[in-house]
């Protein structure tokens, strides 16, 4: 009999052992011992990355502030000037870059704007004169003068006016672009400035090319 007893206790240990490792394993993973439970606990924390994305696009400094608060008017004019060049320029090339012009600079203003308004900054009034650090000038912005002069020009006179105008802009955005890579803060803003200098670096030499054959 105290053999049987042993026996049975033996039994009954091995019995509580493996009930506890059953409810631990369902604890785990659920029924089929999987560690699925894990994994959705781990799949519950992955907003993580997510915010840190949004503290990386909230971080900026002034110097992106003022990239954006200068390129918007500056795009806004060069979309102004690409306007005129679809009913004034006689040249096809330069009407087809004309279009190029607007189609990738519209989409750009409406971008900065919406990181003005993200970070409770002002946006550029059209005229200017309201804003702060304004007064200085943009590199290669035309004057009132110089548009009244595009817009009276028609045919070939227009397009060679019109080039050597978006040629000064051009190269005043890409200076712009330039300073807001080496003192900005912002990866997004950078980025952006680093596509304005490639895209304009690029569409200055072809004004170029086309200003020798005009």
């Amino acid at each position: 009999m105290f053999m049987n007893r042993s026996i049975v206790r033996r039994l009954s240990a091995g019995t509580a052992a493996g009930v506890g490792a059953l409810v631990l394993l369902t604890a785990c993973g659920g029924g089929d011992g999987s560690m699925a439970g894990h994994n959705m606990s781990t799949s519950n924390s992955a907003p993580a990355p997510t915010t840190a994305a949004t503290q990386a696009s909230a971080t900026f400094n002034d110097a992106d502030v003022m990239f954006a608060q200068m390129m918007i008017p500056h795009h806004q004019q060069a979309v102004e000037m690409a306007e005129l060049a679809e009913k004034r320029a006689s040249d096809k090339e330069i009407k087809e870059l004309a279009a190029k012009i607007k189609a990738a600079q519209d989409p750009e203003i409406q971008t900065m704007q919406g990181w003005l308004t993200e970070w409770g900054k002002p946006l550029p009034s059209p005229s200017m004169d309201d804003m702060p650090g304004m007064d200085h000038g943009m590199p290669g912005m035309m004057s009132e003068d110089d548009m009244k002069q595009l817009e009276g020009a028609k045919g070939a006179a227009f397009d060679k006016m019109f080039v050597q105008m978006m040629v000064a802009h051009h190269n005043g955005a890409i200076d712009m672009a330039k300073t807001e890579q080496t003192q900005g803060a912002n990866p997004q803003v950078k980025e952006l400035a680093k596509t304005i200098e490639t895209s304009q670096q690029a569409e200055v030499e072809q004004m170029q090319k086309i200003l020798d054959r005009l």
